[in-house]
């Protein structure tokens, strides 16, 4: 089996997938409410969330219907949403957004380019109209952790403008301020940070939001986050749920919670790819971004020289590991590492051996 140091979905633990062999249920039977119930329950303790304050509301799908949810439920006709781009999941907002025609309008900045708070703070004087913010906090693309810190504070000196946050990868391991960072929603996956299987997403949502939204006013059917929330809350689910993939999320939750929580899982991550940074160095493998730019989840590195992607990809992949590329016009000049899921330290020394071996004999 190969190591996945690709950015999702991850190495599973043998517990998380001795799980999807749990017996079969009906989703409309009490077992899987009380499922159900539970993993809405553990998700909001991953960052100690009032129930009373926050919900969350998990379906079936991948991280970007969650995206996609959060914004076609949460932006109301009369509001305008400003949404930022660094990257292609930022570019994925936008994407979402004008199917949907969402009023909206964007500040763009080169793929893995620090988000410019300059021009935010002008867009925000400008745009008076603009009641939310959509926003990546960790930017796949090239592995830049957005300063989410900072925008919230320019949106407090804005009528405190809402935060919609895409947190795919980094809830789990990155910090996430939810009331500090005027957060009303953040969008994320099972088969990232958290160790679950691909298949079930969530949105953690502020109750208050949700109560200012018109529901007769609804953009999409399957994707409606109003519809699962009153049918979540009064023990149902409005749509088939994937049994075997909640199964999987609750079992990897409970481990997360026995491993001591986010900030150990952090604490973990980073400690591998301090490991990879610093080998990869030694190599002549150059970082693309400085290590206080970057998430602990993953990293972006620049081709060794004269060795292709694709070369470095199949004798990598030969040796047991599998990498990942960069997107887009970036495929030819960089990598991408990430020390997510099962992953320990000796799979990390036994990576960098293999690497050693393929750019010693270019």
């Amino acid at each position: 089996m190969s190591i996945l140091l690709n950015p999702g979905p991850v190495i599973l633990s043998r517990r998380v997938r001795q799980s999807l062999l749990k017996p079969d249920l009906c989703h409309r039977e009490q077992e899987f409410i009380e499922l159900q119930n539970k993993i809405r329950n553990n998700l909001l303790d991953v960052y100690k969330l009032s129930a009373k304050k926050w919900a969350a509301v998990v379906f079936t799908g991948s991280g970007t219907s969650a995206m996609e949810s959060m914004i076609t439920s949460l932006v109301p006709t009369h509001g305008k949403l400003l949404i930022i781009e660094n990257g292609v999941y930022g570019e994925r907002f936008t994407k979402i957004a004008k199917i949907h025609s969402i009023n909206h309008i964007i500040l763009h900045h080169e793929w893995g380019e620090e988000i410019n708070l300059i021009n935010l703070n002008n867009e925000l004087q400008y745009h008076k109209e603009i009641s939310h913010i959509a926003v990546v906090h960790h930017e796949t693309t090239t592995g830049r952790l957005n300063n989410i810190g900072k925008i919230a504070d320019i949106c407090k000196q804005h009528a405190n403008i809402s935060i919609l946050l895409d947190a795919v990868s980094s809830f789990g391991a990155e910090e996430i301020k939810f009331d500090q960072w005027n957060i009303t929603a953040c969008a994320s996956t099972a088969n990232k940070c958290l160790h679950g299987v691909p298949g079930t997403s969530f949105v953690l949502t502020n109750r208050n939001a949700t109560s200012q939204m018109d529901a007769t006013l609804a953009r999409t059917l399957y994707l409606d986050l109003l519809v699962y929330l009153d049918a979540q809350d009064n023990n149902k689910t409005p749509f088939t749920q994937s049994i075997q993939t909640f199964y999987a999320l609750d079992e990897a939750l409970e481990e997360i919670i026995e491993f001591g929580g986010w900030k150990n899982r952090q604490e973990k991550y980073q400690n591998l790819m301090n490991i990879v940074r610093t080998e990869l160095e030694k190599l002549k493998i150059k970082p693309c971004l400085e290590e206080n730019e970057s998430s602990c989840v993953l990293n972006s590195f620049y081709l060794p020289e004269g060795i292709s992607y694709e070369k470095l990809h199949d004798e990598l992949k030969e040796a047991g590991f599998v990498i990942y590329a960069g997107q887009g016009g970036l495929k030819k000049s960089f990598f991408r590492i990430s020390c997510m899921g099962d992953i320990s330290e000796t799979d990390i020394k036994r990576f960098i051996t293999a690497i050693k071996k393929i750019v010693s004999v270019k």
